[in-house]
């Protein structure tokens, strides 16, 4: 497992294709060097077994003359072998004998061009020489100063064993050329293979690439509300084609998802507009309202407590309703992408202005001021930038008991100004921030239990709205004993 596992871990561990053209161009590479291989090894193999073959008939055709010639020293043969007596000028040049007495070999010599030279046998040789099988088949040896030699093994008439040999080098040498033209080949066809596959999936998959870079157009759009342009269809293709059919319902799918954002864009649109005529419509009678009832409290005449306390609360409820109808209208405008005035702000002056008008609006908590030494300027509308202030510090002294600490600092990060409204209260729940921002979130009672009611939940929606206009960001960081609010802000 050991041996299995370390390959394994290797291939894991090699970069992979991501892209689908990498992949198909990759397999198609992987499958032709897989075939190549096949094909080139078992050219190898027959090639070798053929000449193997060819080198044992040649063994059969030589017969063992030269190894008859090896026995009794180099004297001549017995009467009863005078027969066998065999001319080694027959025999072809590299042509190995030995005669082996009891596994021991008493001589061994090659027929070389000048004649015939003895050959010294280690006892590995020897050794080799002596496990021939006497079967008059060829086996292959490795000798250690001949290299490789294909030979046969017969019983002498003394008893004794004869072995013939003829080198395998041509065999050898042939087969290693064949492998080496075979590499060259194969090697420049994965090669061509290769560079041509890449240019052909390529091109296959193009219809495919306009899909994809369409999707990235559509992906890269904001979606979330306004109107949205949506980018040319992906070109058509043949739609018997699998990446035709992905063309053909993605374009359906863009033109579905066109008309949904038309519908909900002309929504919104007649939204805003009723929500701005509404808020405009109202604002008359609502002053109206309030008039008449402020009108009815400078009566000089006598009145009853019960319709004091019903004029006082309708003066009372249609001045909330006012602020409530201007809110809504700004929100409105802010909506339909109005733009706010752009002029120099000095943001330290109205973070003073803003805090002390806290301070006067609740004694009870403490305020504390965090200022850099150089005033700080933004271009912006003051007005909404100020509401934003108040709409901040109304919402910490509104939500927080009696005695909280408040604390507003600014800070410069090269162009860019960071306001933050810090308080030690009691923090806001978790299921409320994530909607902390919206319209109508109300979550004063879960910071405070005394709070007062009455707030529409419009106020921290204007700051983030109006922050948003100026080009900035705000957001919330809230647990028990530590909530700040930070706004960031451009002074470009």
């Amino acid at each position: 497992m050991r041996f299995v596992g370390g390959p394994l871990r290797v291939l894991r561990r090699l970069p992979r294709p991501r892209t689908l053209r990498a992949r198909l161009t990759f397999g198609l590479v992987v499958l032709l060097a897989v075939s190549c291989a096949a094909v080139g090894l078992a050219a190898v193999i027959e090639l070798n077994g053929f000449l193997t073959s060819r080198l044992d008939e040649q063994l059969q055709q030589t017969g063992n003359r030269f190894a008859v010639s090896l026995e009794h020293g180099g004297q001549l043969p017995s009467d009863h072998d005078a027969d066998n007596r065999g001319d080694d000028r027959r025999q072809g040049a590299g042509t190995f004998g030995a005669r082996l007495v009891d596994s021991t070999a008493t001589r061994a010599a090659v027929i070389k061009t000048g004649g015939v030279v003895d050959v010294t046998l280690t006892a590995r040789d020897t050794r080799q020489l002596a496990e021939v099988p006497v079967d008059g088949r060829g086996h292959s040896v490795r000798l250690s100063t001949l290299y490789g030699y294909r030979v046969t093994a017969s019983r002498g008439l003394d008893g004794d064993v004869l072995i013939t040999g003829l080198p395998l080098e041509p065999v050898e040498a042939t087969v290693h050329r064949l492998e080496l033209v075979a590499g060259i080949v194969f090697g420049a066809a994965l090669t061509l293979t290769g560079v041509a596959g890449a240019f052909w999936v390529r091109w296959s998959l193009r219809p495919l690439s306009r899909v994809a870079a369409t999707a990235t157009r559509v992906s890269e759009l904001p979606l979330a509300s306004g109107e949205v342009a949506l980018p040319p269809r992906a070109p058509e293709s043949d739609p018997r084609s699998e990446v035709g059919r992905v063309a053909g319902a993605f374009n359906r799918m863009l033109g579905h998802v066109e008309d949904a954002l038309t519908k909900r864009h002309a929504s919104e649109e007649r939204l805003r507009s009723f929500a701005a005529d509404a808020s405009h419509e109202l604002r008359t009678p609502v002053a109206s309202v309030r008039g008449h009832a402020e009108l009815a409290l400078l009566h000089p005449g006598p009145v009853p407590p019960e319709i004091t306390r019903a004029l006082e609360r309708i003066a009372a409820e249609s001045s909330r309703m006012g602020e409530m109808v201007d809110e809504m209208l700004l929100l409105a405008r802010l909506d339909a992408g109005r733009p706010l005035e752009r002029q120099p702000v000095d943001l330290t002056m109205l973070v003073l202005d803003a805090v002390t008008d806290a301070r006067a609006a609740g004694p009870g908590h403490r305020w504390s001021l965090e200022l850099p030494e150089e005033p700080v300027t933004v271009n912006g509308d003051a007005h909404r930038l100020q509401q934003v202030l108040a709409n901040l510090l109304t919402n910490a002294r509104v939500h927080t008991p009696v005695g909280t600490k408040v604390t507003v600092s600014l800070e410069t990060e090269g162009t860019t100004v960071l306001l933050k409204v810090h308080d030690d209260g009691p923090g806001v729940a978790e299921d409320i921030q994530p909607g902390v921002f919206e319209r109508f979130t109300r979550a004063e009672h879960r910071r405070r239990k005394d709070a007062p009611g009455g707030g529409a939940g419009l106020g921290l929606s204007i700051v983030a709205a109006v922050t948003e206009a100026h080009g900035g960001s705000v957001s919330l960081e809230s647990k028990a004993g530590s909530t700040t609010f930070s706004v960031r802000l451009s002074t470009a």
